[in-house]
Parts: structure tokens; C-alpha cells; sequence
């Protein structure tokens, strides 16, 4: 479980390896966390199957709705929110095993070196039910998206599937979640030591 900081989303995620993604896993995020299920993948991962980020797609698209796309969020990052996908085996591709087939997918697809844009095309489907996030790097972003992926890095994963925990109507409170990541088994992490172990090792 990763917790960003009080001085951004002030949220935890449910963090784990996308290719462990197994249906009662969608499950556990769906129950027990309640947010946007989500994979996360780095920019180079993303570039080499061309994937673009949500808002430059909304940007380029000639559309009114380009001027809804979202330069910076309240807490003054840029979005990391690329396609939302399915997996083209699945059904409708929302209950749990439907999502889990396209999670683990996605894992796999990118674990393939030689995988480019066909490859992934010929795998996937937008607009889909599960959202992809591209990782601008912790130097840029200190978002979910590159905490998790600094672990995931470190980890030997390529892809990690995020959800936020939720309380009633609003983020789950840090001991709240804390409370449940000590029932569960899980290790609590926040935001500010995972950038501290970043920057002693780069340094």
C-alpha cells in the first residue's frame, strides 16, 4: 500500500504486480479499496508501443473537447491517464475476470521486447474498462503512478496495477488505511521514503 503525502491526493493505493492480477485480486481492489482499477507502465514501455497520454490525444483530436483536457490537476501535477482498454477475448469487459484477463495481458504483451504498436492493437480495444497510466519519472512526477513504479522497477515488474482506498464518500484516512495494510499483511509505504530511497541511490 502506498500513501502519497499529505500535501498531495492525501490517498493510498492497493498496489501489486500486474501479472499477478488474478480474478479474486480485481475482486479484493474492487471490495476492499473501491477506487479506479489501473495499470501503471513507464514512459519508455508506453513510447514503444504508442501509447499517448490522455490529454494530448483530447488536445489533437479537432474536437469542442479539447479545451477540457486537463493541463494540471488541483494538486498541480499533469495527469498521467493514457487509454482506457480491454482485452479483445473478453465479453464486456468489466467483472473481475474479464479485467483480469486484460491486466495480465498487458503484462504480458509488454513483456515481449519485440512488441510494438501492432502487436499491442492486436491485442487490445479502447475505450475499455481497465485505464492505463504512463509514468513521467519521479524527477517530473510524484505521483502513484511513479511511487509504484519506482518499487515495481526495483522489483523486476513491468506493469503494476493500482487501486485508491476509499472511505465513506470520500479517501480512506491514512491510519484507516494503515490499519487495514497491518490486518492484511500488507507493507504501508508513503510517498516521501520511496523518494528518499530513490535519491540516495541515484546520488
Amino acid at each position: 500500500m502506498i500513501y502519497d503525502g499529505d500535501a498531495r491526493e492525501g490517498e493510498a493505493d492497493l498496489v501489486i504486480g500486474a501479472r499477478f492480477a488474478e480474478p479474486e485480486i480485481v475482486e479484493a481492489l474492487r471490495r476492499d479499496a473501491g477506487g479506479l482499477i489501473c495499470v501503471a507502465i513507464d514512459g519508455p514501455e508506453a513510447r514503444r508501443v504508442d501509447l499517448p497520454f490522455y490529454t494530448d490525444v483530447l488536445e489533437a483530436s479537432g474536437f469542442k473537447a479539447a479545451s477540457m483536457s486537463c493541463a494540471r490537476t488541483a494538486y498541480g501535477d499533469k495527469p498521467a491517464f493514457s487509454l482506457a482498454v480491454n482485452h479483445r477475448d473478453v465479453y464486456t469487459g468489466i467483472p473481475d475476470d474479464d479485467r483480469s484477463l486484460t491486466i495480465t495481458k498487458i503484462d504480458e504483451v509488454l513483456g515481449d521486447p519485440g512488441s510494438d504498436y501492432e502487436s499491442f492493437r492486436k491485442e487490445f480495444y479502447s475505450p475499455g474498462h481497465v485505464f492505463l497510466l504512463i509514468g513521467r519519472g519521479l524527477e517530473k512526477r510524484q505521483g502513484h503512478t511513479e511511487l509504484a513504479l519506482e518499487l515495481a522497477r526495483r522489483s523486476g515488474l513491468r506493469a503494476v496495477t493500482l487501486c485508491e482506498m476509499l472511505g465513506s464518500g470520500k479517501a480512506l484516512p491514512k491510519e484507516k488505511a494503515r490499519e487495514y495494510a497491518k490486518k492484511h499483511g500488507l507493507v504501508f509505504v508513503e510517498g516521501k521514503e520511496i523518494i528518499a530511497l530513490s535519491l540516495a541511490q541515484r546520488g
